[in-house]
């Protein structure tokens, strides 16, 4: 009988609050475990956090991390351990691996290189320590991978990886049992007072472009029509202005963190979506809220242009009155319940999970 085969992950993307990595892991190991003869094990410091994102785990599956105090002493002590004490295949690591091998292959999935292109956005330490430790995980990885052409192509570019050894394992969306649009409209107005409302979900930093949102909000006046405006995100890298902006007016609301059940019926409740980000490796945001049948206006750079389907919702962050006739088109005159659906089903089609996992599994196959 052949061998199963035996995956180690890091998961310490669980032990932080929420990213794009968290759902990348989560939704293809959920996939991944529908596959007959593969076995996964999870590296973790919070098993409660993991085990409510992946519920079908067994105890024997979490490995805990011993080396609480700093983040890092999990890839000079505890991952050479772990690995060290079990007969693993492979290790995937997302974005950052231990320099040295520890008897099995490494997977790297780097998200992207947003801090090369874009230095103005990030602060200088971000910058270089990202740098390096990118550059040596990329570069040493047995089986390289990315989330997007975008990202591909500037990977490619800035550590010389050959076009042949970068695999392209797209994040993605699926369609699952929510309540109801009317269901949750009731729900988010009963818990958080809000209807009505204009949505935006990512992480608080410069380069996602809230600031925008909230200056375009403030010279429509749309608080004077009674459509809140509602960040959902955590402050991930300092914008003081964000803060002092959203606190000079009451009609702003922003909740750094909700639970995913929460999430799903702010997504369906919201009147319209807003992505404004100037740069993406990704961008699963707006396609979990086209999913929801909602209206979606999107950003058309970097990754997320290859979002053609969301055209001519689409939008160049840099347009200012060009967005400012979109979104006013949006809320006046918003797609027809058959094109969302159509577009939801389109995004399905296109990023799907198992599409992702099926891919996954083929260059674990092809690697062994």
């Amino acid at each position: 009988m052949p061998e199963n085969l035996r995956i180690f992950v890091d998961g310490h993307c669980f032990d932080k609050e929420y990213q794009g990595t968290q759902t990348f892991v989560r939704e293809l190991y959920t996939e991944l475990a529908n596959y007959p003869g593969v076995d996964t094990y999870f590296g973790v410091r919070n098993t409660q956090k993991l085990l409510k994102a992946l519920p079908f785990l067994k105890p024997s599956q979490i490995l805990t991390y011993r080396n609480q105090r700093f983040p890092l002493q999990r890839m000079f002590f505890d991952i050479p351990r772990i690995i060290k004490n079990n007969n693993f295949h492979f290790a995937h690591f997302q974005n950052i691996s231990p320099f040295s091998k520890n008897g099995c292959k490494y997977i790297v999935t780097l998200h992207d290189v947003l801090f090369k292109d874009f230095k103005n956005q990030f602060p200088f330490i971000f910058r270089t320590v990202r740098h390096i430790l990118f550059k040596k995980s990329i570069q040493t990885a047995d089986l390289k991978t990315t989330v997007s052409l975008y990202s591909a192509e500037r990977i490619k570019k800035h550590y010389k990886i050959s076009p042949d050894s970068l695999f392209l394992i797209p994040n993605g969306v699926n369609r699952k049992e929510t309540l109801s649009k009317k269901a949750s409209i009731n729900f988010i107005s009963t818990k958080y007072k809000i209807e009505n409302f204009i949505l935006v979900v990512s992480r608080i930093e410069p380069r996602k472009n809230q600031e925008l949102i909230l200056d375009l909000y403030s010279e429509l006046a749309l608080e004077d029509r009674n459509i809140p405006l509602v960040f959902i995100g955590k402050n991930s890298i300092s914008n003081p202005g964000f803060r002092r902006k959203v606190n000079q007016n009451q009609k702003v609301h922003w909740i750094e963190q909700v639970e995913a059940f929460d999430l799903a019926a702010f997504y369906k409740a919201c009147r319209l979506f807003i992505y404004p980000s100037k740069a993406e490796g990704f961008g699963i945001p707006p396609l979990e809220a086209a999913m929801h049948e909602v209206p979606v206006l999107c950003s058309n750079k970097t990754a997320l242009k290859e979002f053609s389907f969301f055209e001519p919702y689409s939008f160049d962050p840099g347009n200012i009155d060009g967005l400012k006739e979109k979104i006013i088109q949006m809320l006046d005159h918003p797609p027809s319940h058959g094109e969302l659906s159509q577009l939801a089903r389109d995004i399905e089609n296109k990023y799907g999970w198992q599409l992702s996992a099926k891919k996954f599994f083929e260059n674990l196959q092809s690697h062994k």
